[in-house]
């Protein structure tokens, strides 16, 4: 724990220091000269981590309101339709999984990554149902699996049936959002879906589901965003925002109880401490994390889901 929280305030304070070098030139933005509240658009992606929490117990308040800021909050089911949105500026901060990562900056959105949010090792599985004749990835051939295309869940689902030597053309791919997943999988119209928590062990804890193996481990890590415009207009805000995501993260590590109760309450799930125990949030860059990153790139360029594959580190998609 104390590893942890030292590493992750080194890397802050690095991360911090690049923001506000990048808008050291700019004297547009400067939310605390304004008359008028700075609207700062933050964006939720699904139901559970850090912003979460901070929306929940306010946590953004106290340093917002320091620069003059407010915050006007978006949700999402997940990464796509919040790429949308961003891309006709309508979102400022918010967190991506890696498909919708990889995807925005193939397209060459207006975002740029401050933070890593954890190796990702807990955050997809594919799920079989239950009394179902599939036990392992090579089942799933010819079967109809469920994922929302361009999110994390596709992005493993790719990795696991290539490890598998499998391709998505040897199955029935159906884009659905989780919610419409999750009908579909219950009234058994998909054989199998490849999905994220609290989904996957939701169905699970409840005999919905069994969660196939897959050889070798898929790490899937997130990643914190900011606009590009954004960011550089105000680097005071950005810095603001991390040190938020921070607290929000240390909170939940030090209040799993009460963390619990917040993400039951929004996911009308009862697994969340199981989950939140498994993996510690954090928003720090690790050697793991980036190479992860950069596999995921590769396999995304590889069966052509993106133009072409892309240095993680020094991103130049066009």
């Amino acid at each position: 724990m104390k590893e942890y929280r030292n590493k992750l305030t080194t890397v802050l304070l690095a991360i911090i220091s690049i923001a506000v070098l990048a808008g050291c030139n700019s004297d547009a933005g400067k939310a605390s000269g304004k008359s008028d509240p700075l609207k700062v658009h933050i964006a939720l992606n699904g139901k559970m981590g850090p912003l979460v929490i901070a929306k929940e117990k306010g946590l953004f308040n106290e340093e917002f309101s320091k620069l003059g800021a407010q915050i006007e909050w978006s949700e999402f089911p997940s990464g796509p339709p919040l790429l949308e949105s961003l891309a006709s500026n309508r979102v400022d901060l918010s967190f991506l999984g890696d498909g919708a990562l990889i995807a925005g900056i193939d397209k060459n959105l207006p975002f740029e990554v401050i933070a890593q949010t954890g190796r990702g090792e807990s955050s997809v599985r594919i799920l079989a149902q239950a009394e179902d004749n599939i036990k392992q990835i090579e089942d799933l051939k010819g079967k109809t699996v469920g994922v929302a295309s361009g999110t994390t869940g596709h992005v493993y689902l790719i990795n696991a049936l290539k490890a598998h030597g499998l391709t998505t053309d040897d199955i029935k791919l159906i884009n659905l959002q989780p919610d419409d997943a999750q009908a579909a999988f219950e009234t058994k119209q998909l054989d199998a879906w490849a999905i994220w928590n609290p989904y996957y062990l939701n169905n699970i804890e409840k005999g919905n589901a069994v969660a196939l193996k897959v050889k070798g481990k898929i790490l899937a890590p997130g990643a914190i965003i900011a606009r590009k415009g954004f960011a550089k207009e105000h680097p005071e805000i950005v810095e603001a925002y991390l040190k938020v995501y921070k607290k929000a993260a240390d909170w939940q590590i030090e209040n799993p109880e009460e963390a619990s109760e917040i993400y039951s309450k929004e996911t009308k799930m009862s697994v969340v401490k199981k989950i939140i125990t498994t993996e510690e949030p954090n928003i720090f860059f690790t050697e793991d994390a980036i190479k992860a990153q950069q596999e995921s790139i590769d396999t995304l360029a590889g069966v052509g889901y993106i133009k072409k594959s892309f240095n993680f580190k020094k991103p130049d998609p066009q």
